[in-house]
């Protein structure tokens, strides 16, 4: 286990513990109710980047030949993607709230003019963009005098688990082309983010949901094939801020 895979483990394990003991303290309180205070979530949404590079851009050799990687931003590689969410929610009162939510993301990687190797341009095909993610938060809800809507922000902690990903390069007119090439490894990404959002009651026990927010995913883990040639920057800028719009229904247990 790496350096960043432990930190990251610590701080998830600290966020659970916490969350759970402090649900337990709150439900030790409480008492007895007569509505639970778990809730149900499930969503799905966009996550456009804001910054973060796939390929940071570098001057080096490969195969022998000079070679030019220009930057290429998340944006460009992947596009927004789509994020699929599930997870629930400890009311602590009637305007706090303590949360956890599994997080799925997934993008299709566009064929992409990455540079120039000699005399040709340089394409690569990435393999998809897939990270299943864990996330600890607390929302807190304003108090509005209307009670089908409910305005709220929250603040998330977690780790996000990112596939590896693969690149295969081609340069037409030098006749070259590299398959399999591992461009990162797989990664325990530390993530922290802000939401903020409104919930809509539509039935008793259900509700609309709405959010936007900021989300930073910490870098990927390098590989060590371009050490050498000049071109190892090229994962240098490889942590994500994004802005993901997700929409979603709640459902209060009984």
């Amino acid at each position: 286990m790496t350096g960043i895979n432990r930190h990251v483990c610590v701080c998830v394990g600290a966020a659970c513990a916490t969350v759970l003991v402090t649900a337990s303290a709150a439900n030790a309180q409480a008492g007895q109710t007569a509505e639970s205070r778990w809730v149900l979530d499930v969503g799905v949404g966009i996550d456009p980047s804001i910054n973060g590079n796939v390929s940071s851009g570098a001057i080096g050799t490969l195969q022998g030949q000079t070679t030019a990687m220009l930057p290429q931003p998340y944006g460009e590689i992947y596009g927004t993607g789509v994020q699929l969410r599930f997870g629930g929610g400890y009311t602590l009162s009637d305007t706090s709230e303590l949360r956890g939510i599994f997080t799925y993301q997934s993008a299709d990687a566009d064929l992409t003019r990455l540079g120039d190797i000699g005399a040709s341009s340089l394409y690569s095909q990435f393999s998809d963009y897939k990270s299943f993610g864990l996330d600890f938060g607390y929302r807190r809800y304003l108090p509005l005098s209307a009670q089908s809507i409910r305005v709220f922000g929250e603040a998330t902690i977690g780790a996000a688990f990112i596939d590896r990903i693969n690149a295969q390069f081609a340069a037409p007119q030098a006749n070259v082309v590299l398959t399999s090439t591992d461009f990162y490894d797989s990664t325990a990404a530390f993530t922290f983010g802000v939401n903020f959002g409104a919930a809509f009651r539509v039935a008793r026990q259900a509700e609309v949901t709405a959010q936007i927010g900021l989300r930073h995913v910490s870098g990927l883990s390098e590989v060590d094939q371009f050490v050498g040639t000049g071109l190892d920057t090229v994962n240098n800028d490889s942590a994500r801020l994004t802005f993901p719009i997700v929409v979603g229904v709640r459902w209060h247990f009984k």
